[in-house]
């Protein structure tokens, strides 16, 4: 009952900060998640091998540090909301401008546009609504925010199943404008984070100065997010590929299992955010990392349809159930004069190092035969080891005021 309530006694602008963020990240998610759907069509179109086209997604991956530095500095100083809808106008735009590349080398550039634009998206979102919430409600919309992601890659795999045997890969991306429309909300019932307008009032401070005044958490939040990165891209990005390559099932098969594979990490984040709130983050993050290991042989080796789908459905409960705790964890423990950019950045920095993830699963598949669910056993299971062990040694922070931090 007290989430409830709590939950009742939010404003019609919270809600509207909270929605609006989440759809942002789920839209951007459904965005980067088409491309591997379609890494087979392109690869095709393009006369290119699987490990030359997963660069599409590397190089979108590597360009997103880049975008939370950029936007994440703008909205430390001019604000969450006008910056988030720069951003999500900005990789809408590119989403579509991949549907017209005229050569693998353009898609490679305009990807890596839509990444550096996808990059500021996240951690914008989630300092503005983190902010913006009471201290109790932090774990639950946490959850919410980050099921985003896995609910992005849901649609994706929705639209793929209808239209992707109408439309081809160029269409796909055309779907891409639909983010844009969110601004329009953001415009009309968003307000600006209470602890940007009390920072704002003070003398600028600058946030790059705050995050290396902070190296020591920031050092231990980057390998952090490596690890969390490695842990969603290398259980989630090759997946189509494994189900179409090495099982060679059509187009709605490969569409449902994924979908049912989303509604698993949904459920997941969702319930481990709530949870978080009674065991702590990083009990919460620990727990949810070890239950993915006794799922991942059911998940990666199984070899009928309903099995797979099984497999994949809990080991997304656990692999999204640890990312749930992410958006609170990183915000909590971040400093209060640069939460604008250093969540994001952090975030989008581990997210640098494994960008390599998806063309060394296709190069570990490829030296073993083609054995896609080898590779992505092989990463999921050493990064689900690694997790347990550097969460148990770090920090943990909860239930910060942060307006009182900012008039501090």
């Amino acid at each position: 009952m007290a989430l409830t309530d709590t939950l009742k006694s939010l404003t019609k602008s919270q809600w509207s900060a909270i929605w609006a963020s989440y759809l942002g990240w789920t839209l951007d998610a459904f965005d980067f998640f088409l491309l591997v759907f379609l890494k087979g069509a392109i690869a095709k179109e393009f006369h290119a091998d699987d490990e030359a086209v997963s660069n599409l997604l590397f190089v979108t991956l590597a360009a997103r540090p880049f975008g939370a530095f950029a936007f994440g500095w703008l909205a430390d100083r001019y604000g969450r909301r006008p910056v988030l809808m720069v951003v999500i106008l900005a990789f809408s735009a590119f989403s579509v401008a991949s549907g017209v590349a005229w050569s693998l080398g353009a898609l490679l550039a305009i990807r890596a546009a839509f990444g550096f634009c996808m990059g500021g998206e996240w951690g914008i979102g989630a300092s503005l609504v983190m902010e913006s919430i009471p201290p109790k409600l932090r774990g639950p919309i946490s959850g919410l925010l980050q099921s985003g992601y896995p609910s992005g890659y849901f649609l994706a795999a929705l639209i793929y199943y209808l239209l992707f045997d109408t439309i081809g890969w160029r269409g796909m991306f055309f779907i891409g404008v639909v983010p844009a429309f969110l601004v329009f909300l953001i415009r009309l019932h968003v307000e600006e984070s209470p602890v940007h307008l009390v920072n704002a009032a003070k003398p600028h401070a600058d946030p790059v100065t705050e995050i290396i005044r902070h190296w020591k958490i920031a050092l231990y939040l980057v390998v952090l997010m490596t690890a969390f990165n490695f842990f969603s891209h290398g259980t989630q990005d090759q997946y189509p590929t494994f189900l179409q390559a090495q099982h060679k099932f059509d187009t709605h098969t490969v569409g449902l299992l994924t979908a049912v594979m989303n509604i698993g990490a949904i459920v997941g984040g969702l319930a481990f955010g709530i949870w978080s709130e009674t065991i702590g983050r990083k009990r919460a993050i620990i727990i949810a990392s070890a239950l993915a290991l006794p799922v991942m042989p059911l998940w990666a080796f199984a070899s009928t349809p309903l099995l797979l789908g099984l497999g994949a459905f809990l080991l997304q409960v656990a692999v999204q159930g640890a990312w749930g705790i992410v958006p609170v964890h990183l915000n909590e423990l971040s400093p209060a004069l640069a939460r604008g950019l250093f969540p994001g950045f952090a975030y989008q920095l581990g997210n640098l190092i494994a960008s390599r993830n998806a063309p060394f699963q296709a190069w570990i598949a490829k030296t073993h035969g083609g054995n896609y669910g080898f590779a992505l056993a092989l990463v999921a299971g050493v990064t689900a080891v690694f997790l347990v062990i550097w969460t148990w040694f770090g920090p943990e922070r909860r239930d910060a005021d942060f307006i009182a931090e900012a008039k501090a």
